[in-house]
């Protein structure tokens, strides 16, 4: 006996000495954790204010019946019950059921609520038992965050996502700005699987990610995407996107990027606008002229003669679409009416001998190489020199009217905004600053990458010729005498690898004649430019139209009649400081109807889209919303009495 107790005081000394610290790290770790607290990611905010992208927290809220008294349990299980079918529905014997049932189960994890707000969460937190805490309350809150968009699907792929499909757009890009730092709490296991906080307050309080401040303009922006839309849908094209820039700053104020569906629908399918590199065609044919003038090696009034609108160059055609050609034209003209002959015969004549010098003035123009966003899958172009081994006898011809290279929609923006901007090329940007807590912590400047794309004389004679093409040239057809524009048409054939086309024969790789990219570029007003704006379409119907004064100009012509008329050019600029204070004052009134305890619908009319929703879901309702902006009408009358779970519609404009 003597020798079993000494063998049990070992054993105890050992195990509490000599493996104490393992032991108790083991039993420590099945029993409690250290639980994350994920910060909110940061808001995205349009340059005017209005939210683009937000974190919205929900919470499921469980019950452990275990650790409530029995006594406590008893004397306040009606008044839980009452306050659970104000919240939540059901009558208030169904709750005292299902709670008695659960006490009397032992149930230690038990569902109260599922996905409610944050509203509501503090609510129930003051409930009878809940508000006594985690252990004697046996309050059990899962909390978790949803990314919505309050403008929609609008510039999605711009703004980006925080899901399975990527860092895309902007939230990818500053993904390690946005996300803040986690908080964290001890949890305790109650059941298999299941844990609950081991306290009411947290061991280190999560930090809020930055807000980014975006160039991107709402109302420019609905205006833009909605113009391509309804383009698209009419010439059921494959898929286009349009951009509108600040010229002064390189400001994106709108960029829309929409695909087709097999159902014939349109969405942000990817960001062609950033990523789509490709054979630009006509609105190429500005940096061959301004080469050629910039050099001196021609004047807009230099002559060349077009001839019958065809010709041949080592066996390749260059044809005219307008049949029997021009004739003997000036340059200038040459640029007005798009003449492939025209174009292609300038540039052979001055630059065959010194292909180089042409090499480098377009690269000076900023299509070599990539812009440079901080967004991710910007398109590589492709421009080819002399000494590359794709280079061959009519790589010059061929890349003066367009063809035989492949840049980006942005690309062409940049050098179309540099012409409007008096030759200073700027970097075009997204975003315009971070914050925390409404304090600036970085701010994005204007980026200069050419400070002088050309002499003053060349540009002023460009910005007429570009003037001229509205005015009496390929695009007359979207001339106003209301407001001035400028700019340059494109419609560029689409090289096909080989294929089995529609009817199942197979076609060899080439220049197809049933698929078109149709493109307008330019900007407004002429005489002092604001704005700079592209617009690229794929693949429209060829039945129906593919030439890019009467498919892509139309969209160009709407977007700046719209802006031209619902935001007056010389009245543009936006005080954030006011425009901030303004949120403040909207959020504190918002604020306190968040807080209101309803019975009855309340009045939503003139709200954000953005706070209606949020209100309306706190308050148990299930919210589809149509449009853009502030609530114009609403499907549940105000003054009805409140159900939960009964939808409701907005219709936002």
């Amino acid at each position: 006996m003597t020798l079993l107790l000494l063998a049990v005081i070992f054993r105890v000394f050992n195990l509490q000495y000599a493996h104490g610290d393992k032991y108790r790290k083991l039993a420590t770790e099945l029993t409690s954790r250290a639980d994350t607290i994920y910060a909110n990611k940061g808001n995205v905010y349009a340059s005017d204010g209005n939210l683009l992208a937000t974190s919205m927290s929900k919470f499921n809220i469980y019950m452990d019946l275990v650790t409530v008294d029995s006594k406590v349990f008893e004397e306040n299980i009606a008044g839980l019950s009452k306050e659970l079918s104000k919240m939540m529905g059901n009558s208030v014997k169904y709750h005292q059921s299902r709670l008695r049932n659960a006490k009397n189960r032992k149930r230690r994890y038990f569902l109260i609520a599922r996905d409610i707000g944050y509203t509501d969460y503090l609510k129930m937190k003051k409930f009878p038992i809940f508000k006594l805490g985690v252990y004697k309350g046996g309050f059990i809150a899962k909390h978790r965050t949803e990314r919505a968009h309050p403008i929609g699907k609008i510039a999605e792929r711009t703004i980006g996502y925080d899901d399975f499909r990527g860092e895309a757009g902007i939230e990818g890009a500053f993904a390690d700005y946005m996300q803040g730092e986690n908080g964290l709490r001890w949890v305790q296991k109650i059941a298999k699987n299941q844990w609950k906080p081991i306290s009411d307050y947290n061991e280190k309080e999560p930090i809020d990610g930055h807000d980014i401040i975006t160039t991107i303009d709402v109302n420019v922006q609905d205006i833009t995407h909605h113009a391509l839309l309804a383009q698209l849908e009419y010439y059921e094209a494959d898929h286009g996107c349009a951009v509108v820039m600040e010229t002064k700053t390189g400001e994106i104020k709108a960029i829309s990027n929409l695909g087709r569906t097999s159902k014939g629908k349109y969405f942000e399918k990817r960001n062609y606008a950033v990523w789509e590199s490709h054979e630009p065609g006509s609105t190429f044919k500005l940096a061959s002229l301004m080469a050629a003038l910039d050099d001196k090696k021609i004047d807009t009034s230099t002559v060349v003669d077009t001839e019958k609108g065809r010709i041949f160059i080592h066996g390749s055609k260059v044809e005219d679409s307008h049949r029997g050609g021009y004739g003997k034209i000036s340059a200038a003209r040459v640029f007005e009416v798009s003449s492939n002959v025209g174009i292609v015969k300038l540039i052979q004549k001055h630059y065959d001998h010194q292909p180089e010098k042409f090499i480098e003035k377009v690269a000076s123009y900023g299509f070599t190489k990539p812009i440079g966003f901080q967004i991710k899958g910007e398109g590589m172009p492709v421009v080819p020199k002399p000494s590359d081994k794709r280079w061959n006898k009519i790589s010059l011809e061929w890349m003066s009217w367009g063809y035989g290279i492949s840049v980006t929609p942005m690309q062409t923006l940049m050098f179309y905004n540099a012409v409007a901007n008096n030759g200073v090329m700027v970097k075009p940007r997204f975003i315009k600053e971070l914050r925390r807590q409404e304090k600036t912590e970085k701010v994005f400047e204007t980026e200069i990458v050419n400070p002088q794309i050309a002499s003053e004389e060349t540009l002023k004679k460009i910005r007429k010729v570009m003037e001229n093409v509205v005015i009496k040239g390929t695009a007359d057809n979207i001339y106003s005498p209301n407001f001035s524009m400028a700019g340059k048409t494109g419609t560029a054939k689409k090289y096909l690898p080989k294929h089995i086309d529609e009817n199942g024969k197979t076609v060899n790789a080439g220049y197809s004649n049933k698929h078109y990219v149709a493109s307008f570029a330019g900007f407004f007003p002429a005489d002092k430019p604001k704005y700079s704006c592209i617009v690229v379409i794929h693949d429209p119907k060829k039945e129906k139209g593919y030439y890019g004064a009467t498919v892509a100009g139309p969209v160009f012509k709407e977007i700046a009649q719209k802006i031209y008329t619902t935001t007056p050019i010389d009245n543009q600029s936006v005080d954030d400081k006011v425009q901030f204070a303004e949120i403040e004052k909207e959020f504190t009134a918002y604020n306190t109807k968040l807080n209101k305890n309803y019975t009855e619908v309340p009045n939503v009319k003139g709200m954000s889209g953005m706070d209606a929703v949020s209100l309306l879901e706190n308050m148990g309702l299930k919210v589809k919303i149509s449009g853009v902006g502030k609530v114009q009408s609403q499907s549940l009358n105000k003054g009805e009495k409140l159900e939960k779970g009964k939808t409701i519609t907005l219709k936002l404009s």
